[in-house]
């Protein structure tokens, strides 16, 4: 028999009737519980969240910022404060889920520019018969381009590739491309709306408070990982990063102070799984774990002999959470994404504008870090047992079609400043504020002994 919903049995009452605290009630009701809440859907209330958001100076063409589609801050607000409820009081108070979505752009002062990215990597290109989303973040995918396009480029550059695309479908260029291992995706219709915002399979549960707070193995990367425990460390966790000797955390390469805030106060953790040695400690560590998040395509994991479904069933009470790019399940689970292209996936780019073009940074990222320690937070609570599949396409579809066909709003310039307008009401527009961090990010593997020490596990 199926087990019940981590939060099936409780009654929890949300305060304010508004779109977001509406959205926080969707997500608890799916998660089991029940909500009396008395929010209205408002179009009035998502032009007040996109305003404050900081996502529209990040939306739109150079000289013409937009409101984006829906109520996707409304969305990123709810699922935070639903978190909130279950962290209880005193718990990630000074946090706002809206201003997660455009924190990194401010970090790394980014702007829009229409149909390239914020960060300059991911293109919006028009094909033969549609538009793709092509999201060159990595120096490799460059060499895979004559191969992808199957012609000789002596000179590759945006505009070559752009040419190239521009006489081939929509569908073979999704087909070569996701066998090549690009990020890539269509930016025409959107998929269909989503029932649910996750998928679980099923474990051995634990009995649930065996810890006050939970021990989090975090072996993620980038952004919407690693924001998820870092959400879930702001909740009280205790997180523990785990790197590869051989291959840390890319994103320590990138902006310092973005990683600090991300990272800061997370034990460091590197080992050598090229060795058996360090996948036996690393296999150790993990059954001491009381949630597990990891960003890999599952056959990544797979080929250092770790299976997630075999080590939740041998460690009662785990709760793992998977975050991929287009799901676990195949052929998705061997497509590459990243939180540009995995949003344009989901819709955002073409809900935004016809032709399409890109709102926020990365947008899929943040939102699937929140949603996910949302989740494990929830299951953790009921005793784990389980694995948690979010894509970044999936959540981000759920919070584009929980409020659609809202009437959007204007933006104007008054007086050096953009103003959101709608109808009669007019919202001052937010830019992107940097969040200062708490702490330094631990060097990698600075507590590599202290932590095996600590469990027992020998070095």
């Amino acid at each position: 028999m199926p087990r019940k919903l981590p939060l099936q049995g409780r009654e929890i009452s949300i305060g304010s009737g508004t779109l977001c605290s509406e959205y926080s009630a969707s997500l608890l009701r799916s998660l089991g519980a029940g909500v009396f809440s008395t929010a209205e859907v408002s179009a009035l209330d998502a032009a007040r969240d996109w305003a404050y958001s900081g996502l529209v100076p990040l939306t739109g063409y150079a000289d013409s910022p937009m409101q984006g589609p829906g109520a996707i801050p409304s969305a990123a607000s709810g699922a935070l404060d639903a978190l909130k409820l279950l962290a209880g009081k005193g718990y990630l108070a000074d946090l706002n889920g809206a201003r997660l979505l455009s924190e990194r752009a401010a970090f790394l002062q980014l702007d829009r520019q229409g149909q390239t990215s914020a960060n300059g990597s991911c293109h919006l290109i028009p094909a033969a018969d549609g538009w793709i989303a092509l999201n060159l973040a990595r120096k490799d995918d460059w060499d895979l381009m004559p191969a992808w396009l199957q012609c000789s480029m002596e000179i590759c550059t945006w505009t070559t590739v752009t040419e190239q695309v521009g006489r081939q479908p929509v569908s073979r260029l999704l087909e070569r491309g996701r066998l090549l291992g690009l990020p890539i995706a269509s930016a025409d219709e959107p998929p269909a709306s989503p029932d649910a915002w996750f998928s679980v399979s099923r474990g051995v549960p634990a009995s649930i408070g065996s810890r006050p707070r939970p021990l989090v193995i975090d072996l993620s990367s980038l952004w919407a990982g690693p924001l998820c425990t870092h959400l879930l460390q702001r909740a009280g966790a205790r997180v523990i990063k785990v790197e590869s000797e051989k291959r840390p955390d890319a994103a320590r390469l990138g902006n310092s102070d973005f990683f600090n805030l991300l990272n800061g106060g997370k034990e460091s953790v590197a080992l050598d799984f090229s060795r058996g040695e360090g996948r036996r400690q690393f296999l150790a560590l993990l059954s001491k774990a009381d949630i597990v998040v990891e960003s890999s395509r599952p056959r990544a994991l797979e080929q250092l002999g770790i299976v997630a479904d075999e080590v939740i069933k041998s460690t009662p009470g785990l709760t793992w959470v998977s975050l991929t790019g287009h799901g676990r399940d195949q052929p998705g689970g061997n497509w590459v994404a990243f939180g540009d292209d995995a949003a344009v996936a989901a819709g955002v780019a073409a809900a935004t504008a016809r032709p399409p073009v890109f709102c926020g940074d990365a947008l899929a990222d943040p939102l699937t870090g929140i949603h996910a320690a949302l989740a494990a937070f929830a299951y953790w609570q009921n005793g784990g047992g389980v694995l948690l599949d979010l894509s970044l396409t999936q959540v981000t579809a759920y919070c584009l079609s929980s409020f659609s066909g809202f009437e959007r709003g204007s933006i104007v310039s008054s007086k050096g400043a953009w103003r959101l307008q709608w109808r009669e009401h007019s919202f001052e527009v937010s830019a992107p504020a940097i969040r200062p961090p708490l702490a330094a990010a631990h060097a990698p593997g600075s507590d590599t002994g202290a932590v095996l020490d600590e469990f027992q596990i020998q070095c």
